[in-house]
């Protein structure tokens, strides 16, 4: 009876670690069609009774929408409420030019309120201020992306542009060089597949950031950690909590190699708060609010870069 539970519990184990690792890494596509549905039919072919049915149901559908934008409008305040009052007396550097690159928590998974995450929030608090003439944001934020797809996609010729003309430079990467190991070794995960993969983790943090400062030796850059999301899930791996800290480790210890370059600690904001601050979706990535916290944490950091 033993043997069957333990079984039981390891193949439940596999099978949400599955739907994690499908909701983490993929990104839907819009499918666009101009061919109309059989279903589709002219206006005026369609029974005036029907059509009496058809307008009735719009009006509740328009009253729903209203309620959510309501309630999305009052999630927007209270998102970017402290974020602008913690920068209300930050005078920003004229022609400011910033870049972001990296992962999906700089493309903005999981903000509800599709305003790019922690770089929109920052982006919206220092155009609140009316003394910030000229602020350039540009994100190249790609969900799934790696420390070595990362580092292809920086040879693009107007990514390398756009870095090489940065006065400020804001990466995250690091979280889907995890959930590499945990696919590869979907049946047999344990702590030791992690440290194996630790080396190269660390190569290509070290080529990243040469090649940054190859492009641009001046602009600081800005490494933002990693939070731990795996441990609801994969409670058979007690070491998880030691894997991100080894991982945040070989990034304050890359960082701290180049002097440019500022490693910005962010787990301690979503440690015992997961449930508010995670996009419910997915329970990996952070919700507005969880980006906002980022936010705050990041302009802590980057405010004397950014100042007059």
């Amino acid at each position: 009876m033993k043997k069957w539970r333990w079984m039981a519990a390891v193949a439940l184990s596999f099978l949400i670690a599955f739907f994690i690792i499908a909701a983490f890494i993929y990104t839907p596509e819009e499918e666009l069609s101009t061919e109309p549905k059989e279903s589709e039919q002219p206006a005026e072919t369609i029974p005036a009774q029907e059509q009496q049915i058809e307008t009735d149901e719009p009006e509740e559908d328009e009253q729903e929408s209203e309620e959510k934008e309501g309630k999305l409008s009052e999630g927007l305040r209270e998102v970017f409420t402290s974020v602008i009052e913690s920068a209300r007396d930050v005078f920003i550097k004229d022609d400011l030019n910033i870049v972001a690159i990296g992962d999906s928590l700089t493309q903005g998974v999981g903000d509800s309120t599709e305003n790019g995450g922690y770089i929109g929030i920052l982006e919206k608090t220092f155009n609140a201020n009316p003394d910030t003439e000229t602020l350039n944001i540009t994100n190249y934020g790609k969900r799934g992306n790696r420390t070595d797809q990362m580092l292809e996609r920086m040879e693009d010729e107007k990514i390398a542009e756009s870095l090489q003309e940065a006065d400020l430079i804001l990466i995250t990467i690091g979280a889907n060089d995890v959930m590499k190991v945990v696919k590869n070794n979907f049946t047999s995960l344990n702590y030791q597949d992690f440290v194996e993969e630790q080396e190269g983790y660390e190569n290509r943090m070290r080529n990243i950031f040469s090649r940054v400062q190859e492009l641009n030796p001046d602009a600081p850059v800005y490494l933002v950690g990693l939070y731990n999301p795996f441990n609801q899930y994969f409670t058979n791996i007690p070491e998880l909590g030691k894997i991100m800290g080894d991982w945040n480790d070989i990034s304050r210890r890359v960082t701290a190699d180049y002097e440019q370059a500022t490693f910005i600690p962010i787990r301690d904001l979503f440690e015992g708060n997961e449930e508010e601050l995670l996009w419910e979706e997915d329970l990996f990535h952070p919700n507005e609010r969880g980006y906002k916290k980022m936010a705050e944490r990041v302009l802590q950091y980057i405010r004397e870069d950014i100042e007059q």
